[in-house]
């Protein structure tokens, strides 16, 4: 592990950044590099290749793009881009995009996004003009070099992120036609989840003596995490976090909680969001002052707030007596960071509750922490509208029970007598009811959060094929289409080359497609019934194993389409 010169963990400033990127870290609310970030920063600086294992969620992005814009020349050096950046995914290609602009905006960098179903003629102008870094899909980086419109030829830095996923795609001719076309002094950087035999054939044959780093399999340093915490975690897409939040707290209705964040900014507008859902939640960051953090813990121990949203520095070393919840608002970065957190609870023999939020694509980095700690994390259903209203009227029924047995209730037996000269005693209860049920806040305008699938390669999804004993017994997927493809298994195809294409060329990401068939003259896939038409139009223009399909809905039986 990386160390400063007082014995401590490394912190942004030690890594050998310059003041421009740290000025941006600490505006953005970045209090320290993660692992992967620690390991991966110095060797980058240098000018070094890099072969590295880490799943999503530990920070890799950050981990390349600071070491690449540290190194980028002053804008409009070259004819063409610095750095090429290859992702699987228009969506991955968005994410890196945003980043490096965030980053590296007060260096006047130019990011330009490169991929399939955006309009190309935008592209050609951007390229034109000029830009710094480019962040593209294979298929369509391919496609620009073909067209003679993306010049590699002042190419400094080469990153391959994600690289097991866009072999899996069928990426890899691709990915060896696009480093054939690059300077050979490049520095080159290799980014995997996993480290199968394939990625270790790139990396001999394309990195030059690359330092070697892996995330997520050193142990736990001997702390386990302890069985008196309970540990579950819910899948929930990026965007419907702040209310997957707000109806677990509702349901589990802890005595207090600490949720865990990333960055201080999460923190800020975490905690406003919980307080605008009716919680007494407090923040605690390293861009507090000492004072502000000491009236913070008092207001915490002293039970006038009951939600802690908090940075892990912030975090350390607390010890709060009524915590019982413990919630991961992002997967760690690193195994050893769950163990720390959940750590806050099930002390001194008290029980307590390990909760995490994972995005489809953390889903990796979740089984990561698995082996570490060689305990299970059950995946768990969010609870919905109904489960919400059945806990709600739970907590009513324990309220007024507690009422009837320590409550002095002769002062209301004047009012209930006069009631019932009028109305039935179930009525007048029944009101009563109502009445301390909506007092509680428990009416609320309640939207169900949509369910995700993990993006792995274990359930149809994300290119792998079903098992022939469950193809197509069944109707598609509720919201989904079957479209027919012109190429099958005669053709070479694979579902790979099925879900490379649809991510490459459309909107939808491996994880949005559904079941795969591949017959020998034909294929059949499943995506979204709102995005058919999209794909359909997408495919139109694009080839397959060097042919172009015909793509159109699947007819059934009766000539009629799906």
């Amino acid at each position: 592990m990386t160390m400063n010169a007082t014995g401590g963990e490394a912190t942004f400033a030690d890594l050998g950044l310059r003041s421009e990127l740290l000025e941006v870290l600490s505006a953005l609310g970045y209090e320290e590099p993660t692992p992967i970030q620690r390991e991966a920063i110095p060797p980058l600086v240098q000018g070094s290749d890099l072969l590295g294992q880490a799943a999503t969620g530990t920070g890799k992005t950050a981990a390349f793009a600071l070491p690449v814009l540290q190194r980028m020349p002053p804008p409009g050096g070259g004819a063409g881009p610095a750095t090429l950046v290859l992702v699987p995914t228009r969506e991955l290609a968005i994410q890196v995009s945003e980043a490096f602009h965030r980053y590296g905006r007060i260096l006047g960098t130019r990011v330009l996004p490169i991929y399939g179903g955006a309009p190309i003629g935008r592209q050609l102008q951007a390229l034109k003009r000029g830009v710094d870094v480019v962040v593209a899909t294979p298929g369509r980086a391919l496609d620009h070099i073909g067209r003679g419109t993306l010049d590699l030829e002042d190419l400094r830095t080469v990153v391959l992120d994600e690289a097991d996923e866009m072999l899996d795609m069928g990426f890899a001719d691709d990915i060896e036609e696009i480093l054939a076309a690059t300077p050979e002094d490049r520095q080159t950087v290799l980014f995997s989840a996993t480290l199968p035999p394939r990625i270790d054939g790139i990396a001999r044959r394309h990195l030059n003596d690359p330092v070697r780093i892996e995330m997520g399999h050193a142990a736990a340093e001997g702390r386990e995490a302890t069985p008196l915490v309970e540990q579950s975690a819910y899948l929930v897409a990026r965007a419907h976090k702040p209310a997957a939040l707000g109806r677990l707290l509702d349901v589990e209705a802890p005595a207090a909680a600490i949720v865990f964040c990333r960055t201080r900014d999460e923190v800020d507008q975490l905690t406003e969001t919980m307080n605008g859902r009716g919680h007494r939640a407090e923040a605690l960051h390293g861009g507090m002052e000492q004072e502000q953090r000491d009236r913070v813990m008092s207001r915490l121990r002293a039970g006038t707030a009951d939600l802690l949203i908090a940075t892990d520095v912030a975090a350390r070393g607390l010890d709060i007596e009524q915590l019982t919840h413990v919630v991961n608002y992002n997967v760690p970065s690193a195994p050893e960071a769950y163990v720390h957190r959940i750590g806050r609870v099930g002390r001194a023999g008290r029980e307590g509750a390990a909760l995490t939020l994972v995005e489809p694509r953390e889903h990796r980095m979740l089984k990561a922490i698995e082996r570490v700690t060689k305990q299970r994390i059950q995946v768990e259903r969010l609870p919905t509208v109904a489960d919400l209203q059945a806990r709600r009227m739970e907590l009513t029924r324990a309220a007024l029970e507690e009422c009837l047995i320590q409550e002095d209730l002769e002062p209301f037996h004047a009012v209930v007598e006069s009631l019932t000269d009028e109305f039935d005693l179930m009525e007048v209860a029944l009101a009563a009811v109502k009445l301390v049920h909506e007092s509680s806040g428990a009416v609320l305008d309640e939207q169900e959060i949509p369910e995700v699938a993990p993006r792995t390669a274990d359930k149809r999804r994300g290119g792998r094929e079903a098992p022939d004993s469950e193809r197509y017994t069944r109707a598609p997927a509720g919201g989904m289409v079957r479209l027919f493809f012109s190429l099958g298994r005669s053709a070479g195809v694979r579902p790979q080359d099925l879900v490379g294409a649809i991510a490459g060329e459309s909107s939808l990401s491996g994880r949005d497609i559904g079941a795969i068939e591949i017959a020998d003259r034909f294929s059949l896939v499943e995506v979204p019934q709102a995005a058919a038409d999209e794909v359909i139009a997408a495919l139109r223009r694009s080839t397959i194993k060097g042919r172009r399909p015909t793509v159109r809905r699947e007819r059934d039986t009766r000539g009629r389409r799906t």
